[in-house]
């Protein structure tokens, strides 16, 4: 390992460790609130329930059915594996959110949250192996897994016990947004891929913004949420990873095994 590739290293695993000790030592456990579950569009529309909030899912399905499709067709190569983990969690991310607002709750959040930190995992990994080690990823996505799903667990026993605790799925969600930027900036990034990546980023923070505005979108648009975009754009951004996969898959000199 090259010096400049341990002070990198040392960089990032510093920054995650201030986010970590900021998160657990200075912010005391959050409960999920339950006004979380209290979306501005809750019609029925041929008997679904929430309907467009439920249905706005269906492109998660259908993407996350394609890119793990196309990984799989590839061979599983150490350089797909991470985003056929990716694509797996966006696919079962549509199947646990349609449950989810079908009737929401914290017991069927519990299963829209679960598969969420996969896609996680396998993002994070995914950008890892494009800067770092594609062998690093592969490793560390296990771990990943593992802290991401436990982090699910962990909040839904929290509830259990009357003392919700957020902060560890909270960590997971948020803390590869602020590792990714600092990767990008550290690493010499392969061709076509930094604008692929930014669309996601891109899709994904304005999907976060219709998130935050739900009911004053609905109440402006009156015909779709802000919770319906939220699930559309971030849908968005999914694409551009898997446009980018397409792109580079008929670029022989960009895919090495």
């Amino acid at each position: 390992m090259t010096t400049s590739t341990t002070i990198k290293s040392s960089i990032l695993f510093l920054t995650a460790l201030i986010a970590v000790f900021a998160v657990f030592f200075l912010v005391k456990p959050v409960p999920q609130d339950l006004n979380y579950h209290q979306f501005a569009d809750n019609r029925v529309i041929w008997g679904i329930p929430n309907a467009l909030d439920l249905l706005s899912n269906i492109p998660f399905v259908l993407v996350g059915l394609l890119g793990m499709a196309f990984t799989a067709g590839h061979g599983f190569g150490v350089y797909y594996v991470p985003y056929f983990v990716f694509f797996a969690g966006v696919f079962l991310t549509g199947l646990g959110s349609s449950y989810y607002h079908y009737d929401p709750s914290n017991d069927t959040l519990f299963w829209d949250r679960l598969p969420m930190t996969i896609a996680f995992a396998g993002f994070f990994s995914s950008v890892i192996s494009e800067l770092i080690s594609r062998k690093a990823a592969i490793v560390l996505s296990f771990s990943l897994l593992i802290v991401g799903m436990g982090s699910v667990f962990y909040w839904d026993w929290s509830e259990t016990q009357a003392e919700g605790d957020l902060r560890l799925y909270a960590l997971v969600q948020f803390l590869p947004i602020i590792l990714i930027p600092l990767m990008l900036f550290m690493y010499k990034l392969p061709g076509k891929y930094l604008r692929y990546i930014m669309g996601l980023m891109i899709f994904y923070l304005i999907s976060k913004l219709f998130e935050f505005f739900d009911l004053k979108i609905f109440n402006f648009l009156h015909f779709i949420s802000g919770h319906t975009l939220k699930h559309l754009f971030a849908a968005a951004g999914i694409c551009s990873v898997l446009r980018m996969l397409y792109v580079r898959a008929g670029d022989k000199g960009q895919l090495r095994s």
